[in-house]
């Protein structure tokens, strides 16, 4: 299980797994996880947390948006990223 799985456990209303969230999204699972990763490292920067992914995901941001929906929105984001920045 890796910590992304661990981490949409953690997160209500989210999938439970990368796997799952990838299924729902339309894409791969190591996608996924990229999208995810650079989410949490966007969130923590200044400007457009959606294009900001998208832009180092090479993912359309409309995919992107789709991920953070699915894990909860804006308020998930922000737990993620806080979980991600205190655990590595």
């Amino acid at each position: 299980m890796s910590v992304y799985d661990k981490i949409l456990r953690y997160l209500e209303g989210a999938p439970d797994d990368v796997s799952n969230l990838a299924t729902q999204v339309g894409i791969d699972a190591s996608t996924a996880e990229a999208a995810i990763a650079a989410l949490g490292h966007a969130h923590q920067l200044e400007g457009d947390t959606v294009k900001a992914a998208a832009a180092a995901t090479g993912l359309p941001a409309v995919t992107v948006q789709k991920i953070v929906d699915a894990i909860g929105g804006e308020g998930s984001l922000m737990e993620f990223a806080n979980i991600v920045d205190r655990d590595g």
